[in-house]
Formats: C-alpha cells, structure tokens, sequence
C-alpha cells in the first residue's frame, strides 16, 4: 500500500514539473509573436499608409485647381523679383514704394500658397516661368525713367490678368482651400491694380517732364521769299 502511494506522487511531481516547464516556453513564444506584429505594424505600415494617402490627396486635386496653384506660385515668385529689382531700379518714389509693397504682399502671399500646396500634396515649381525671366532681364536692363514706364506698363497688364484667373478660381474652383486661397487674395490684387495705374500715370508725367521743349520751326512757307530788314522797295 505505502509502496503504490510513492508510485502516485512520484508520477504526480514528474507531471508537474513537466507542465511548469511549458508555460514559460509558451508565454515566451507568445510574447516573440507579439512583438514580431508589433515590429511590422510600426516599421512598415505608417511608412507605407502615408505614402498612399499623399498619392491619393495629389490625385483628388482637379486639374484647373491645381493648373491655377502652379501659375499662382509662379507668378508671385516673379512679383517678388520685380518689386526687388523696382526698388534699385526706379526713379519714382510711387514706384519704388509700389515694388515695395509687391514684395511684402506677394511673399505672405506664397507662403499660404505653400502651405495649401503641402496640404494637397500638389509640387509647386520652384521657380518663374520662361516669360518672367525674359522680363526680368529686359528690366534689368532699365534704370530711372526708362525702367518705370517699362515697369509700371507691365505691372498693370500683368495685374489684370491675374484678377481674371483669380475670380474664375474664386468662382468656379473645386477645391475648397485653393478657391478660398483666391476669394481672400482678391482684394489685395485689386489694391495692387489701382495703386500700379497710379504710379504709371506719375511714371508717364516724370518722363513728359524730362523731356525738351520743341523749338518752334523757323521755315518759310513755299513761294515767299524772305524779307530783308531795311531792304529798298520800289
């Protein structure tokens, strides 16, 4: 009797010992799967999920918006060049001051642009396009009276042309941040215009100014001769 009840125990702390041994193996190859997970959640999903969702917000951007940002980035780095340039070139104060304000404006200006522009995942040019540089050049070129015309004439045409494609965006625009971009910037643009005919028109008086008088013709009309003072009449 004593005999087979040192069988029992005997069996009963070999199967013990047997089935403690095991938890921490499982325990451990449970916590190996669970870090494994883990590692490939964090090292590849966010990585990968963010990429896809960049590509997907660049897609969702319709063309004309995005066709608007790339000419409104491109345009304002070309206000920001020209306002510099105005304020060594000019002979003006209204057009220096005008070139002035075309930096400070039109720089706020590009960075909410910027900003939009990472938002939407849209890549802004990183510089002016081929027309603005030729310009840029020719101005370069100019000093003084010369340089205001010049400038001032090309301010106005330009200015117009961009309220146009900026009402059609504050109008017709789909995205809502670029057409909200365009309803807010307006009114500064339709400031720019105004102030750019009135520093054209004192541009276009300093050069009236600085110009000779015309000297009044001294020719004799055809068919009469001269009259000498003091000549003998007959």
């Amino acid at each position: 009797m004593k005999h087979d009840i040192t069988k029992s125990a005997i069996a009963a702390a070999l199967m013990f010992g047997a089935a403690s041994a095991c938890v921490p193996a499982a325990y451990a190859a449970g916590q190996a799967a669970t870090s494994g997970s883990t590692a490939t959640s964090t090292s590849g999903t966010p990585s990968g999920s963010t990429a896809a969702s960049a590509s997907a917000t660049a897609k969702s951007v319709p063309a004309a918006d995005k066709q608007f940002a790339m000419k409104a980035a491109q345009g304002g780095m070309a206000e920001v060049e020209l306002g510099k340039l105005a304020q060594s070139n000019a002979q003006n104060e209204k057009v220096k001051a005008f070139g002035s304000r075309m930096v400070n404006d039109h720089s706020s200006a590009n960075d909410k642009l910027k900003q939009i522009a990472s938002k939407e995942g849209i890549q802004l040019p990183a510089k002016m396009d081929a027309s603005a540089e030729k310009m840029l050049d020719k101005l370069r070129k100019l000093s003084g009276a010369q340089f205001d015309q010049a400038y001032m004439t090309h301010m106005v045409a330009d200015h117009q042309k961009d309220i146009k494609e900026f009402e059609q965006e504050s109008k017709q625009g789909r995205d809502s941040d670029l057409k909200q971009f365009a309803t807010d910037t307006l009114p500064t643009l339709r400031e720019h215009l105004t102030q750019a005919q009135e520093a054209k028109s004192a541009a276009m008086s300093d050069a009236n100014a600085s110009k000779p008088p015309k000297q009044a013709s001294s020719s004799v009309p055809m068919g009469k001769a001269p009259t000498m003072a003091g000549s003998a009449t007959k």
